[in-house]
């Protein structure tokens, strides 16, 4: 079995899986734009997530010997450990609802504001009930100022997305006033160096056109919604985000001594699997479920559709591998340096922002403010991430 002993791998596996949580919503959105069945999308992603934290399991979680004190993967899987099994699977029933949830709010209030929310709320009430599972083996004095950051950046992330609405508003407003004049509009056709091939939309990015275009190609519909119904959602996901990390924290750590004496506490290894065991059951159930009572006006579909249904299929299946390998890694990284110091892996939406910028034109055309507020909110996000991760101390063996 491979174990993470030193701080500085331990990092290393913080960012690693930085980059791929930050990047898998970037991938779902995409598809969700290109007008794919959120429901399909969703079964998609989860059969490759499970099948990541297999793959873990198997490979890094067998390597090497096997002792009493740390058990290979397969071997562990025989054992009384049930209690800290329990938890496993808690923790990954709340992340499959934190991420059901997300994908339903990415149209109603965008990606990265999206993801900046849900992370705050993840950080500010996952990371201190890790700190104090953890036994305090982060520096406090360096922890909880990174926590701050991240609550500021909650207010600024409302804050951008009430400004980015108002332009949105403004830029549909001209669009259809210049439609109803039955004037020519210089946003409705888009020059060859403009095109994005990603995003398959013909009107200039952050245009009235191109958001109504958008609105039309999307496969839920956000025209209309309030802005508070899609927070709601959102503050829905960052709480169940803020549970699934201290779950697996007990899984791995028993510290309420619910095992038999003599019984090993569960690996990483073992654990992920099982929290990987337990999402994928969570979104194949109600997944199934909301093909034949769909919600939020979603069409209705079936299993039979599903299964033929290949546009977009190899996108989500990446999505959910990278989001199974960016847990993973998050794990160990805990495992090693402190599943408080790990929730520096919650500053993803610095990579989400990105690609939701890049690829998908978000605040393109926006005013000042808003650019001002994307600014800021960002270099907050900046600063939390490195204070977390200088935050990280050293977990003692048993």
């Amino acid at each position: 079995m491979y174990i993470v002993e030193n701080k500085g791998p331990a990092i290393a596996l913080m960012l690693g899986a930085l980059v791929f949580l930050g990047t898998w919503p970037a991938i779902m959105n995409l598809v969700e734009r290109r007008g794919r069945h959120l429901v399909h999308t969703y079964l998609d992603y989860s059969i490759t997530n499970f099948l990541a934290g297999l793959l873990i399991a198997l490979t890094l979680g067998q390597i090497g010997s096997s002792t009493p004190e740390q058990p290979n993967f397969i071997t562990q899987l025989h054992q009384d450990n049930w209690p800290s099994v329990g938890f496993a699977l808690a923790g990954g029933l709340v992340l499959f609802m934190g991420n059901l949830a997300c994908q339903y709010a990415w149209p109603f209030v965008g990606l990265s504001v999206t993801e900046v929310v849900s992370a705050s709320i993840t950080v500010v009430a996952g990371t201190t009930m890790n700190y104090f599972l953890d036994d305090r083996i982060n520096r406090a004095e360096v922890l909880f100022p990174g926590v701050g950051c991240f609550l500021i950046a909650v207010w600024l992330g409302a804050w951008l997305l009430k400004s980015n609405s108002a332009d949105n508003a403004a830029k549909l407003q001209a669009h259809h006033k210049i439609g109803t004049n039955s004037e020519p509009d210089p946003e409705s056709v888009v020059r060859d160096s403009d095109f994005i091939a990603e995003e398959p939309v013909k009107a200039l990015p952050g245009s009235g056109a191109y958001l109504q275009q958008l609105e039309e190609q999307r496969a839920l519909k956000s025209s209309g919604a309030s802005t508070i119904f899609g927070l709601a959602i959102v503050v829905f996901a960052g709480i169940c985000f803020s549970l699934f990390s201290p779950a697996f924290n007990i899984a791995t750590n028993d510290q309420w001594h619910m095992l038999k004496p003599g019984v090993p506490h569960l690996v990483v290894y073992t654990a992920f699997f099982w929290f990987s065991l337990s999402a994928f059951v969570g979104a194949m159930s109600i997944n199934i479920f909301f093909m034949y009572h769909p919600i939020l006006g979603l069409k209705k579909t079936s299993f039979k559709a599903y299964i033929s249904d290949w546009n977009g299929r190899k996108w989500a299946f990446l999505a959910g591998f990278l989001c199974g390998l960016g847990n993973g890694l998050q794990f160990m990284g805990g495992q090693a340096a402190g599943y408080a110091a790990a929730d520096a892996v919650q500053a993803l939406p610095l990579v989400s922002t990105f690609w939701g910028i890049l690829v998908f034109k978000e605040y393109y055309r926006s005013s000042r403010r808003t650019y001002v507020l994307l600014v800021a909110m960002l270099v907050m996000f900046s600063a939390a991430v490195g204070i977390l991760a200088g935050s990280a101390g050293h977990r003692k063996a048993d």
